[in-house]
């Protein structure tokens, strides 16, 4: 069942099953609102349905009980996000975790050309892995070997963007919304416009709206659904 803002907490079994929706802050990560949805509901098994950078805010579909033999049909949706690119810099990370080690000049770069780079990811695409990611190499995250300085060869993956909006131009900074596939990272879009625009970008921001049909205004705050995790407890022990 699926446990949104609106739901009547007294319909709710965490250990038979729940499907949460979570709107994760920026700079928590995915397995610490796990941790805290263990924490309040007192329910041992509980997984996500895809994970979000810790850079970015947004939905994230939390499964209780039973409901965690779902998880895979909720990470196979359409992902859609909003978010900002900088353009004229490149990060190693390609978001805003690492500073910038190429700055290049962008007043070459029209409207005309941002538009005509947008329509060149419509469609099927590959994509590799960026090095500050949670892809795993020998049981080790790839982020650990870039954080010393270690490159690891990764082969390029199948990805699909359906959409693909520019919102606003101010230069340098471009907003879009996008519709894609499982497993699209924005980074590596924001990473592979810039170096279209032949001017380097990376990822300013980063908020995930819907995981196929369920959508980000549905979902809790952690630190609400731990409140009323707390009013509920209290009205059961009346």
């Amino acid at each position: 069942m699926i446990t949104k803002r609106t739901k009547d907490f007294n319909e709710i079994d965490f250990n038979r099953g729940e499907v949460l929706l979570i709107d994760k802050n920026y700079r928590s990560t995915s397995f610490s609102v796990v941790h805290k949805v263990r924490k309040y509901t007192g329910v041992k098994k509980v997984g996500h349905a895809g994970t979000l950078d810790p850079r970015a805010t947004g939905l994230l579909i939390i499964c209780t009980g039973k409901a965690t033999k779902t998880i895979s049909q909720y990470q196979q949706k359409y992902k859609i996000y909003s978010g900002k690119i900088v353009i004229g810099k490149s990060t190693p990370s390609m978001d805003t975790e690492t500073d910038p080690y190429e700055i290049k000049d962008y007043l070459h770069v029209t409207n005309e050309m941002i538009e005509e780079t947008r329509k060149s990811f419509l469609g099927k695409i590959k994509q590799t892995a960026p090095m500050y990611s949670a892809v795993k190499h020998n049981g080790k995250a790839l982020y650990k070997y870039a954080r010393k300085g270690v490159n690891i060869a990764r082969e390029p993956r199948d990805a699909e963007i359906y959409e693909f909006e520019i919102t606003e131009i101010n230069k340098p900074e471009i907003s879009f919304r996008i519709k894609c596939s499982k497993g699209t990272y924005i980074r590596v879009i924001a990473d592979d416009f810039g170096k279209k625009l032949g001017c380097g970008a990376f990822l300013l921001e980063l908020r995930r709206e819907a995981i196929g049909e369920y959508k980000v205004e549905d979902a809790f705050n952690i630190e609400e659904f731990g409140m009323l995790m707390e009013k509920y407890s209290d009205k059961k022990a009346e």
